[in-house]
């Protein structure tokens, strides 16, 4: 009995994000209670004096540059999938509402952040001359990510199962990492170390070996993995731009489902090489969120300062106004919403985007250089898990006064 209990016990600590919220928690009470202590412990160096390409590899590296490959290998699982003939995005036309919304869901914040830093800088807040404009706006791109696991899970609960505005919510964070994934790639590389692009050509060449590899009818995912996913690395690693994108580039040519005739598509069943890449990766990647999240969000009290309210107020002003506007627009075009779901549910999952918290995260870390900017962008994300919650204590207090017939 317990055998079969064990594993529908370890399903629910990941339907919940219990790694990633037990790591953020732990993360939070080291660095407040023993800074010192939790800075040993994130730049702890299990291999002694080893460099690798300049960089230390301590734990924080191992995490940040080597373990999220996996990460975002998963997430653009995720985008191929919705690709494929019977996905979300496939044919475009009936994802057009929500991929509408996905453009508002990152221009809002981007706005929001720009505005509010202006407004930051007129109130006196930040002083020109004094405060580095330029420094404050690389955080643009901080509040348009959107966790697609905590987004999924709050959706659920307040809409409950089953209903079309978690599936559009769900739809809409999938695209919205896939532009993330973009936004770090291009806007994201050391300043101190400026991109190389000439070694890309080795990320051309994990592409064509995986192209390669499909072409050959490899049926097993790890080939791709363990011959694109290392080029792309080193590729992408010497070009100075973030290598834990590394598997974005291979993933998508992974031999999917069959279900039609299509460019991501062969005569594979439902154990295809893209979901087995899933399949046997995602329990040691919902684990390993756990060191992600203690590694990234050991943010203090006294990083709740401007920044922080920045971060907070574009995700959760722009995302919220930025989906429902272009949702609103979407169906002004002649896309329109789900069956079944209304404006305030538009509205809603607006609210629930701005759940920035592991992405963002991730995001604030390639960001900013300066520790103190890097506490409170970092701040700001973990603030937003709060999004979450309200969300959640509304729908249950809109339930309860349609219950009583108020």
């Amino acid at each position: 009995m317990k055998r079969a209990r064990s594993p529908r016990f370890i399903d629910l600590l990941f339907e919940f994000s219990i790694p990633l919220l037990a790591g953020v928690a732990a993360a939070m009470l080291a660095a407040n209670l023993d800074p010192d202590g939790y800075e040993r412990i994130v730049h702890w160096r299990p291999f002694g004096d080893a460099d690798l390409f300049g960089h230390p590899v301590d734990l924080h590296y191992l995490i940040n540059d080597i373990f999220m490959v996996f990460f975002f290998g998963i997430a653009a699982k995720e985008i191929t999938e919705a690709c494929l003939p019977g996905g979300n995005l496939n044919p475009p036309a009936k994802a057009m509402n929500p991929l509408i919304a996905t453009i508002g869901g990152v221009v809002g914040p981007v706005a929001a952040y720009f505005g509010g830093l202006e407004l930051l800088f007129a109130l006196g807040v930040y002083q020109r001359g004094i405060d580095d404009w330029a420094a404050l706006a690389r955080g643009w791109g901080v509040p348009t990510a959107t966790d697609i696991a905590l987004a999924w899970l709050a959706a659920r609960t307040v809409f409950g199962r089953g209903h079309p505005a978690v599936q559009y919510l769900l739809l809409l964070a999938v695209v919205d990492d896939g532009i993330g994934l973009a936004i770090i790639a291009l806007f994201y590389g050391d300043p101190a170390h400026p991109a190389q692009p000439a070694y890309l050509g080795l990320v051309l060449l994990a592409m064509a070996l995986a192209f390669a590899l499909r072409r050959l009818g490899v049926k097993r995912w790890l080939p791709y993995v363990a011959l694109g996913g290392p080029l792309a690395w080193l590729g992408l690693t010497l070009a100075r731009l973030h290598p834990a994108l590394a598997l974005a580039f291979v993933v998508p040519f992974l031999p999917g489902p069959r279900r039609d005739a299509g460019l991501f598509v062969d005569d594979a069943d439902a154990h295809s090489p893209l979901h087995q890449f899933e399949h046997r990766l995602k329990r040691l990647v919902d684990f390993g969120l756990f060191w992600f999240a203690f590694t990234q969000a050991g943010a203090t009290l006294a990083d709740v300062g401007p920044l922080a309210w920045l971060v907070l107020g574009s995700l959760v002003i722009g995302k919220t106004a930025g989906i429902a506007g272009f949702g609103w627009l979407a169906t002004r075009l002649g896309f329109a919403l789900p069956e079944r779901m209304t404006w305030p549910d538009l509205w809603m999952a607006g609210y629930l985007a701005a759940l920035g918290l592991t992405v963002a995260l991730f995001v604030a870390s390639a960001a900013f250089v300066d520790p103190e900017l890097l506490g409170e962008a970092k701040m700001g994300a973990l603030l937003s898990g709060g999004v979450g919650l309200s969300a959640i204590a509304l729908a249950r207090s809109r339930r309860a006064s349609r219950l009583s017939g108020h």
